[in-house]
């Protein structure tokens, strides 16, 4: 199945390739020649979801993903949240954001430093309807930022059942147990049932 994703990010283009694998043919908007700039106004994760998925389906007329997800911190009272790829300023670099949200949880401990990903899939499909999930991953905020693989904030983002932060899990572990993996595989799951 051909599929557009509403992104200009290749991290996340290549990771919805492994999680969606080769039943679908996932494409970026410039491959269909649609220049995506969608401002992200919506207070949630699904707004914003189906704010950009309808947006690109209707220019493009073909199947559209789009996803929002962030980072909730429960001492942050669920912050940076909806906002997290323009915490401190979309250009910031991961690693300055990080280190932000580490000083902030200086005091932190134990339990106090609970945190979720958070994930919000949508599929405009052509001519008949949306699609939508939202699922989660539930972890806390290391101490340090460690591990190489992943983006965004994956080195700060501890699983104890793993022990290791999602930038230290081998891909194809992280895209079984991630909010993002979850979710598109229940949009997947759905957009192969709908009777065309």
């Amino acid at each position: 199945m051909r599929i557009v994703l509403a992104t200009t990010n290749e991290n996340k283009l290549r990771e919805v390739r492994e999680i969606l694998g080769s039943d679908y043919e996932v494409l970026s908007p410039a491959d269909v020649g649609v220049n995506v700039d969608i401002e992200e106004d919506g207070e949630t994760f699904e707004e914003n979801a189906i704010k950009k998925a309808e947006h690109v389906m209707r220019l493009c007329g073909e199947i559209t993903l789009a996803d929002d997800s962030g980072l909730e911190i429960d001492y942050l009272n669920g912050e940076p949240g909806v906002h997290s790829s323009r915490f401190m300023g979309e250009d910031t670099p991961y690693s300055v954001k990080n280190h932000a949200i580490l000083e902030k949880l200086k005091d932190a401990r134990g339990s106090q430093r609970s945190a979720r990903f958070v994930c919000a899939v949508a599929a405009a499909l052509p001519g008949k309807y949306t699609i939508i999930a939202q699922e989660t991953l539930e972890g806390e905020i290391a101490t340090v930022p460690r591990g190489e693989n992943g983006f965004g904030y994956d080195p700060i983002f501890y699983v104890p059942k793993y022990k290791m932060t999602t930038a230290e899990l081998p891909p194809d572990r992280k895209n079984k147990i991630s909010h993002r993996g979850k979710a598109f595989r229940a949009v997947a799951e759905r957009l192969a049932r709908v009777e065309w």
